[in-house]
């Protein structure tokens, strides 16, 4: 026996929507033996957008029975029953929802027609209620409206149960173990089962094969399925659009970070929130003037061929060049930390032997310049390589850190001999150095011994 449902709600997600109506058919297989039809007073206001779709609105809720009033039907209804839907997550999870709100624990075995649809009718460009029963012939009134819709939906079960192989289609479906009640309605469970419990990065795609998110994981799997089960909003709309799962191995969470924080720079995927914004970046560099006198400035690291250290804030920079001012001895002025004609008056920086006054000369004031410099460049200058685990037993991971920054990452088999930096950089792929990668680096580099770290390799 099975119950075909279809609900209308005021849209805030499932842990927030609430039903404004729902209609509810008892099918045997064969008829339609029994109806429950009902407006719900959802006891929250119902947006105007949810109202311009179902022209359902305050006024004609008002009078409606709630929830609660309506649950025993509910319950009575569904008892022993399977409980079908178009996109079966979404009714199940805000019904299943109502119930837990009163108290309820309502469980169902489940069914989805757009999974079933997918699989029993192949090849249709969109699986949407409306266009697959046009596709079919199947007639739709009151689209929108709980009772139109679940009517429909009816006579497309109807239609699915005499189809080829419909028998052992539904008996898979209705396995527990399958999983296919718990995957979005658009993807397929073949592109699911290939997906390894290793640790890596995936892409979700939507129908049109656009990549709408980029995630990692120690466990591929696990993680993926964690994404169907999460009820959040975003989270649900996210899977009601994926459409196929793409994925690479890592070999390692530490890699696998990193891939992730380059794919979501380089795609910017709709779903990924953290990480989307390109941070500006400057950096400190030297020239010389018409005076011969070495200048240390700074700016926006876009224009500047050699830059001698990289920062991602303005704030950063210019109070690391304060403090490089005062232990060299440098002044302000020069340092362009202060913008004037006249002598340097700095009020934190008071350590100028007087190049700007015509105190020092200029051999001795570029000679601290030049100390400044080097002492950049030696801070810079240490390089680290991070072995990790590779994608298979047969190779090793590695992470470059050079000149103070991230340089990218590679997979050595195990059997190709290192000796030098040289043979290692010819397996890396160069990555950008990003205010994210040094904060997955910093992490890293504090929880793990230098047993795990090859530093200072020439």
């Amino acid at each position: 026996m099975y119950t075909i449902i279809d609900i209308e709600t005021t849209g805030n997600g499932i842990k927030g929507n609430k039903i404004t109506e729902i209609s509810i058919f008892k099918y045997d297989g064969n008829s339609i033996v029994d109806e429950f039809t009902s407006l719900v007073n959802p006891l929250a206001p119902i947006p105007y957008y949810i109202t311009g779709l179902t022209g359902i609105d305050d006024q004609m809720v008002q009078n409606a029975p709630t929830f609660p009033e309506i649950s025993q039907n509910i319950l009575d209804l569904t008892e022993n029953c399977i409980f079908v839907a178009h996109s079966v997550n979404f009714d199940y999870g805000v019904i299943k929802e109502e119930f837990r709100q009163i108290g309820v624990d309502f469980t169902r075995k489940k069914l989805c027609t757009v999974r079933l649809s997918r699989t029993l009718i192949p090849g249709l460009q969109s699986y949407s209620l409306g266009k697959l029963c046009s596709a079919v012939d199947i007639p739709l009134q009151d689209r929108h409206r709980a009772r139109g819709d679940a009517h429909a939906t009816v006579l497309l079960f109807e239609k699915l149960l005499t189809t080829p192989d419909a028998d052992t289609v539904f008996k898979k479906f209705l396995n527990a173990r399958s999983q296919e009640a718990t995957l979005p309605p658009h993807l397929p469970k073949s592109v699911f089962d290939v997906i390894p419990n290793k640790p890596g990065i995936y892409y979700f795609k939507n129908q049109k094969g656009e990549i709408i998110y980029v995630g990692k994981a120690i466990n591929l799997k696990k993680r993926v399925l964690g994404h169907f089960y999460d009820k959040s909003k975003k989270e649900i709309q996210m899977c009601s659009e994926t459409n196929h799962i793409d994925f690479k191995l890592s070999g390692s969470e530490l890699v696998a970070l990193l891939m992730e924080s380059a794919e979501i720079k380089r795609l910017f995927p709709p779903y990924n929130r953290a990480q989307k914004h390109t941070v500006r970046q400057y950096a400190i560099f030297e020239y010389e003037d018409r005076n011969g006198i070495l200048h240390l400035a700074f700016n926006t690291i876009k224009g500047i061929p050699r830059p001698l250290k990289i920062f991602y804030n303005q704030t950063d920079c210019r109070a690391y060049l304060e403090e490089l001012c005062k232990h060299f001895s440098l002044c302000p002025k020069y340092c362009h930390l202060q913008q004037t004609n006249a002598p340097c008056s700095h009020h934190s920086i008071t350590t100028c032997e007087g190049i700007c006054r015509g105190e020092e000369s200029i051999t001795d004031y570029n000679e601290k310049v030049r100390q400044a410099v080097e002492h950049m460049k030696l801070l810079a200058s240490d390089v680290k390589v991070i072995k990790e685990k590779g994608r298979d037993a047969t190779e090793s991971a590695v992470v470059l850190i050079a000149d103070g920054m991230y340089k990218g990452y590679g997979f050595i088999e195990n059997d190709v001999d290192i000796s030098n930096l040289e043979d290692i950089e010819a397996f890396i792929t160069p990555q950008k150095n990003t205010i994210e990668t040094e904060g997955i680096l910093a992490a890293y580099l504090l929880k793990h011994s230098e047993s795990t770290v090859m530093s200072s390799i020439k």
